[in-house]
């Protein structure tokens, strides 16, 4: 009776550990990465690489909303097992938080009124709008803040893009395909255009986005670059980034 039990607990068990969950907390408000559909669910590239990954990790997947600057904590309150909402890999997150390998890479860019000249002090006087908490915003800070440009932190990029197009700052910094999918391809964006170079300092904007999971998960992070590895080679990745771009995001 008792060896039964015994054999029956580890049945248990082992279906358990097969059909486990794995839960991502996503910002829902950086399109065409993440945004609320009209069914009120996240969708976008970030949410069907998640569920590509729990794919290959053979795991149930949920998603948990969370707005961009309270990700962190709440991973770390155990809110969610790992964020994956379009997250640089930078030196100064992995003092809070472990990745993974990188999922995607693509520079960040400043949009302005088209034909505006973008230098370090060409934006003196002036207000340049950036993601509260993001790379971006660091490295406005830095870069045009300190040639006397002010910072306008917004909490969800569509915001900054309302601000720019009625003027209330004069440049919004964002990641590239961001600003081009969600403004600069919508009526709003009219009259407005990348200016300047592509930025891509690895010192502010890190290595690539990744995964973020909690300081000394070593387990899910392992579990999560094989299934990268793994969604990479079998198609799944090229799957999902065709549907949302005509380029490689995946990055050099």
């Amino acid at each position: 009776m008792k060896k039964a039990f015994v054999l029956a607990a580890l049945a248990m068990t082992a279906v358990t550990a097969h059909a486990d969950t794995v839960r991502f907390g996503i910002d829902g408000n950086y399109p065409p990465f993440a945004k609320q559909g009209a069914d009120g669910k996240l969708q976008g590239f970030d949410v069907d690489i998640a569920y590509a990954l729990c794919n290959a990790m053979k795991v149930t997947c949920q998603i948990v909303p969370q707005d961009w600057d309270g990700l962190i904590p709440a991973l770390n309150a155990n809110k969610f097992d790992a964020i994956l909402s379009s997250m640089s890999i930078t030196d100064e997150r992995k003092k809070a938080v472990d990745f993974s390998n990188k999922y995607y890479n693509t520079p960040s860019r400043m949009i302005a009124r088209a034909g505006t000249k973008v230098d370090q002090a060409a934006f003196k006087g002036k207000k340049i709008g950036a993601l509260r908490a993001s790379t971006q915003e660091k490295f406005a800070k830095d870069f045009w803040g300190k040639s006397g440009a002010t910072i306008v932190s917004y909490g969800k990029a569509p915001e900054g893009f309302l601000d720019l197009k009625s003027g209330r700052i004069d440049g919004m910094f964002v990641d590239s395909v961001v600003g081009e999918t969600d403004f600069l391809k919508s009526a709003q964006g009219k009259g407005f255009a990348f200016v300047g170079p592509e930025y891509s300092d690895s010192k502010y904007f890190g290595y690539g986005a990744g995964i973020a999971v909690k300081k000394g998960n070593k387990q899910l992070t392992e579990r999560l670059n094989q299934a990268i590895a793994q969604i990479r080679k079998d198609g799944s990745y090229k799957k999902v980034q065709d549907k949302y771009f005509s380029f490689n995001v995946y990055g050099n």
